[in-house]
């Protein structure tokens, strides 16, 4: 499915501003926003925005160099990412992310803890796989969905048993559907 691309409209409108087309149904500062999903009937809506040149300049530095098709692409981009932490930042909102660890294998007891964390928070660990790395070590990515809050929780459970050498928590601006 398909979404539809935000769009730039900058006809008689001076450099250091721009108007902003996205998705109507993409409320930035309701919360409860997060579990929405944009749809391919989702309207686009336009909205101004005044930036110093300085910001601009930037912005459009940006937008060439990752290749984004317009500033209201990047835009879109930044606000999802703004998004994504005021939701994890609240802990209410269930989003979905990514756990990757990585770990020496041989040190005792180590997967064992890791696997009984992952059991307690079994409602949040959608699945997981592990890759053997060089030197004894694995990389272990785990797919979450649930409250921000909890999620954190996870990782910060994982992160810091004795032996994990790395571990972040990566997460999304919306929740995958529910499993039945």
């Amino acid at each position: 499915m398909s979404r539809p691309c935000a769009t730039v409209a900058t006809a008689n409108v001076p450099a250091s501003s721009f108007v902003i087309e996205t998705p109507a149904s993409s409320a930035l500062l309701e919360p409860t926003a997060m579990a929405r999903r944009e749809t391919d009937t989702d309207k686009v809506a336009r909205f101004s925005v005044s930036l110093p040149q300085s910001l601009l300049d930037e912005l459009d530095e940006m937008v060439a160099r990752r290749g984004y098709q317009s500033r209201s692409q990047a835009v879109a981009a930044l606000a999802r990412d703004g998004l994504v932490e005021f939701a994890s930042q609240l802990g209410t909102a269930s989003v979905a992310g990514t756990i990757s660890l990585v770990y020496d294998y041989r040190k005792k007891g180590l997967q064992a803890r890791l696997a009984a964390i992952q059991h307690k928070y079994f409602i949040l660990v959608v699945t997981s796989m592990h890759v053997h790395l060089e030197h004894h070590n694995y990389l272990e990515v785990l797919l979450v969905q649930g409250p921000a809050s909890e999620l954190r929780k996870l990782a910060d459970e994982l992160v810091t048993c004795r032996g994990v050498k790395n571990g972040r928590l990566n997460l999304t601006a919306t929740a995958m559907p529910p499993l039945k």
